[in-house]
C-alpha cells in the first residue's frame, strides 16, 4: 500500500516542478541583478560548449568565439536553470527512493537475521534435549542391568544411531 503511494508522490512532484521552473524562469528574466549574472553565466556556457563542439569536430579552437546576445543568453541561461530545477527535483526522488527501498531491505535483513538465530537457538535446544534423553538411556538400562531385568527378559542394550554409525 504504501509503495505504490510513494510512487504515485514522487510522479506528482516531478510533474509539479516543470510549472515550477517555468515560473522560475519567468521570474529569472526580469531581476536586473539576477540577469546579469545569468547573462554573464550564458556566454561561459556558450563559449565551453563552442570549444567543445570545435574540439569534437576537429576545428581551430584558438579563434575568437562570438557572444550571444543579451536575449538569446537570458533565454539561454532560463532554460538552463528550468532544466537544472527539474533534474534536481529528479535527483532527490531518486535519492529519496533508493533510501527508502534500502531501509526496507534493512528491515528484512534484521527480520531474517532474527528468525535465523531463533532456529539455531531451538537447534541448540533440541541438541541438549537429545543429550538429556540419552543419558536418561543409559540411566534405565544400567538400572535394568542391576535389577536383572535384561536377564530375565532377554533384552540387549539399545543401540543409538551414533553408536551403529560408531560400530561400522
Amino acid at each position: 500500500m504504501v509503495l505504490p503511494l510513494v510512487k504515485l508522490g514522487t510522479l506528482v512532484l516531478k510533474t509539479l516542478s516543470k510549472p515550477i521552473a517555468a515560473k522560475l524562469k519567468q521570474q529569472a528574466a526580469f531581476h536586473p541583478e539576477f540577469r546579469q549574472k545569468i547573462i554573464s553565466m550564458a556566454q561561459a556556457n556558450h563559449r565551453m560548449t563552442t570549444t567543445m563542439q570545435r574540439r569534437i569536430y576537429g576545428h581551430s579552437t584558438d579563434v575568437e568565439i562570438r557572444p550571444l546576445n543579451e536575449e538569446k543568453a537570458v533565454q539561454a541561461a532560463v532554460d538552463l536553470i528550468g532544466e537544472l530545477f527539474v533534474f534536481a527535483v529528479a535527483g532527490a526522488a531518486v535519492i529519496f527512493e533508493v533510501q527508502r527501498s534500502s531501509r526496507s531491505e534493512a528491515r528484512k535483513e534484521a527480520i531474517r537475521k532474527q528468525e535465523l538465530e531463533e532456529l539455531r537457538q531451538r537447534d541448540q535446544n533440541l541438541a541438549v534435549e537429545v543429550e538429556l534423553l540419552k543419558q536418561k538411556l543409559v540411566e534405565i538400562e544400567q538400572l535394568a542391568k542391576g535389577r536383572g531385568l535384561s536377564g530375565i527378559l532377554k533384552m540387549k542394550p539399545a543401540q543409538t544411531e551414533i553408536d551403529k554409525s560408531a560400530a561400522v
